[in-house]
């Protein structure tokens, strides 16, 4: 009980402030520390990990909507798409030779925190609002279809693919494309771990409850200091969680 209780607290702190900060899925941190310390199958860990998102995911999403970082319209439109370009990835993976592609999602986590402590991003709201409505439209569309191709096609990446294509390719603030990504991502844990306990049935659920409230902590605490932060601190301090939060991941993978 002891160890389980530890497992959920370390789990929950990597997770939590990996959505509060990046909108980072929670299935990243979690699901590799209860395969590998808990020794549960991974199924009913991604489960787990999925619903402890939604939550932490949801309260963090409307900490970022109270401070003006949350583009809602946008963020349904992506959505969406995301959504259905994920079962159309998912179809489009089943027909071809399986590859290894566990790594692709700590890479990217471990790359996108160095590129915001080398490189911060600095657009303002002002030069966001710039941008005509119907191209950002456009854009949600076009780059909600490949996150969810890509997400669907490899399993993995999803929130990290969502602040990489919101900061690079759409040019958002990133306190927006945070609180963004995490909008999304409430909705699509909710429809990932619906699914999964629908399948596979009920969790352990002592684990969950640990799960979700040391995720829904952390994530809070995170969301409202990121929100608070200046713009180069925000960016700092998220680059260092996630090339933290990677190293400790490929720590955890390697000693399964």
């Amino acid at each position: 009980m002891i160890v389980e209780f530890i497992v959920c607290l370390f789990a929950g702190l990597g997770a939590g402030l990996g959505t509060g900060f990046a909108g980072m899925s929670a299935a990243a941190v979690i699901t590799p520390m209860l395969v590998t310390f808990l020794g549960m199958e991974t199924y009913d860990a991604v489960g787990i990990a999925l619903a402890s998102d939604v939550l932490a995911s949801a309260v963090s999403a409307w900490t970022y909507k109270k401070n003006g970082n949350l583009d809602v319209k946008n963020g349904l439109t992506m959505m969406i798409t995301v959504l259905a370009f994920t079962v159309v990835g998912s179809w489009v993976s089943s027909l071809v030779p399986s590859t290894t592609m566990g790594s692709f999602s700590v890479f990217m986590t471990m790359m996108l925190g160095v590129k915001f402590i080398l490189k911060p991003v600095m657009t303002t709201k002002e030069a966001m609002a710039q941008v005509d409505a119907k191209k950002r439209t456009i854009q949600s569309i076009l780059c909600g279809a490949m996150i969810g191709f890509i997400c669907g096609f490899i399993g993995a990446g999803g929130g990290m693919m969502m602040l990489l294509i919101l900061t690079t390719v759409m040019g958002y603030e990133l306190k927006t494309a945070v609180g963004t990504s995490v909008f999304i991502m409430a909705f699509t844990a909710l429809t990932g771990s619906v699914s999964h306990f629908a399948i596979g049935g009920a969790p352990d659920w002592w684990t969950l409850i640990l799960c979700v409230a040391f995720t829904l902590l952390f994530a809070r605490l995170a969301a409202k200091f990121a929100n608070k932060a200046k713009p180069a601190t925000l960016n700092r301090a998220t680059g260092v969680v996630l090339v933290v939060l990677g190293a400790v991941i490929l720590l955890v993978n390697a000693f399964t």
